[in-house]
């Protein structure tokens, strides 16, 4: 039979504000945190990211972050590397500035005095960090480095400026990634997310997607974030494929009748460039779809057709660009223009419709209905013609297409494609952007899905 302690009651307990306040205090007298920066032997670089400093404190998802990384940085110190465990306040942006608009407070003295705090809570802590090297990117010692790199890229034509289509929070007042607009509203207000055209800084990321793509090979990550990593920067090979615009339409039958465009047009030979990854479809390309803020969409609008395009464009204009992504309902408008398809020599309608998004490829797709669902939706939906230029082994280029069929395999063969009849999908692809090259009216390209 076990004794009962007769210890005192006290001696078991932890107290653990007198205790932590002890060794940290012991911590600060011996510089146990402080990291030789310049010449440590063995450095390792230890970074969370910097809180923002636009509440009154910090909350409980900062400690969990800082802890886990602080136990990290404890481990490499342990094995022999001088480790620099850095900490600052991300207090520039969005954040900062909608807590003092709510609090009704000047940022230039809210922002020091929620930074103070912050200080005193990492501290208390007990964080392995070295407080000689903190940093505000308020501090012009900072970001005058910041405004330095910005301009050496500007030098370099790796940062630009142009338009394009944006989330807007009108709550906010400011652009919203994709990611942050959940079910058409701003994950941070609830806001009613708007689409803009508004003119932006861009860095040219895209210059270095082969690379990066590549070095995925050799880095130490696991396998389904690379993948991921893979898919984002998206290297897709296929072909951009110019559409002559006409000036003149023959319409069916022996009658021709006569029907101008703008002006403008009359004076210019107009292109739409189109990427696709399917040239081997382009025989049966019986429409062209603009997005409704592409740039050409103005010149080649019909003096008929112009007002149901600006009411569309004006409908349109509003929707963010998520719910375009994935909208299910197909809606689009005629421009009363037509292009050539550069394979058979016909011409087809131009549409504008918000399915197509200016940030993807060139803005304009070529429709081929009867092997893409979103183009087989969208012509049963206008009643614009469907063409079998794919045929599984079986089938004939008479069978009836009751869905789209997407099949990109060696089996299938090309159908209703003149000379390239027979011919498997892969050499299909092939000849015929070899083809489009020798007639000027295409080359292949190497694309990706990283923007800039």
């Amino acid at each position: 039979m076990m004794e009962r302690s007769t210890a005192p009651e006290a001696a078991d307990t932890y107290d653990a504000a007198a205790l932590e306040k002890k060794w940290q205090g012991r911590w600060d007298k011996n510089g146990t945190n402080h990291c030789d920066v310049a010449f440590g032997s063995r450095p390792y670089y230890t970074l969370m990211m910097f809180p923002y400093p636009s509440a009154e404190g910090l909350h409980v998802g900062n400690l969990f972050a800082f802890t886990g990384n602080d136990i990290h940085g404890r481990f490499q110190r342990m094995q022999g590397h001088t480790v620099f465990e850095p900490m600052g306040y991300d207090a520039f942006g969005i954040h900062s500035e909608n807590y003092a608009l709510k609090v009704g407070v000047n940022p230039m003295e809210l922002i020091p005095k929620n930074i103070d705090n912050f200080r005193r809570q990492l501290k208390s802590a007990g964080l392995m960090i070295d407080w000689r090297h903190e940093l505000s990117t308020t501090d012009p010692k900072y970001y005058k480095w910041t405004q330095w790199l910005f301009l050496q890229l500007l030098k370099r034509g790796l940062a630009y400026k142009k338009k394009a289509g944006v989330n807007w929070c009108p709550n906010d007042k400011t652009v919203l990634a994709n990611e942050q607009v959940i079910a058409g509203e701003c994950e941070r207000c609830g806001a009613k997310v708007e689409q803009r055209y508004l003119e932006q800084w861009f860095f040219r990321i895209t210059d270095y997607a082969a690379r990066l793509l590549e070095n995925l090979n050799t880095l130490d990550w696991s396998e389904s974030t690379k993948t991921a990593q893979r898919n984002w920067i998206g290297r897709s090979e296929g072909a951009d494929i110019r559409f002559r615009v006409v000036d003149f339409l023959e319409i069916a039958g022996a009658a021709t009748v006569m029907r101008t465009s703008t002006a403008e047009m009359a004076a210019v030979e107009t292109d739409i460039t189109v990427f696709t990854t399917r040239a081997d479809t382009i025989f049966g390309a019986t429409y062209l779809v603009l997005a409704p803020e592409h740039p050409l969409v103005e010149r080649i609008t019909t003096d008929d057709e112009r007002e149901r395009v600006n009411e569309y464009r004006a409908r349109t204009a509003n929707r963010d660009l998520v719910a375009r992504k994935v909208t299910k309902d197909k809606t689009g408008v005629f421009t009363g223009s037509y292009a050539t398809n550069p394979a058979t020599g016909e011409p087809i309608p131009i549409w504008i419709a918000d399915y197509v998004l200016m940030e993807y490829g060139t803005g304009a797709i070529m429709a081929v209905p009867g092997h893409d669902a979103r183009d087989f939706e969208f012509a049963k939906a206008m009643a614009l013609p469907i063409v079998r230029v794919v045929a599984a082994p079986g089938d004939s280029d008479k069978t009836p297409l009751k869905a789209p069929f997407e099949d990109s395999d060696d089996p299938a063969r090309l159908v209703n494609s003149g000379r390239f009849n027979g011919m498997p999908v892969s050499k299909g692809k092939q000849e015929i952007v070899g083809w489009l090259e020798e007639h000027d009216r295409g080359r292949p390209v190497v694309n990706f899905r990283l923007h800039d």
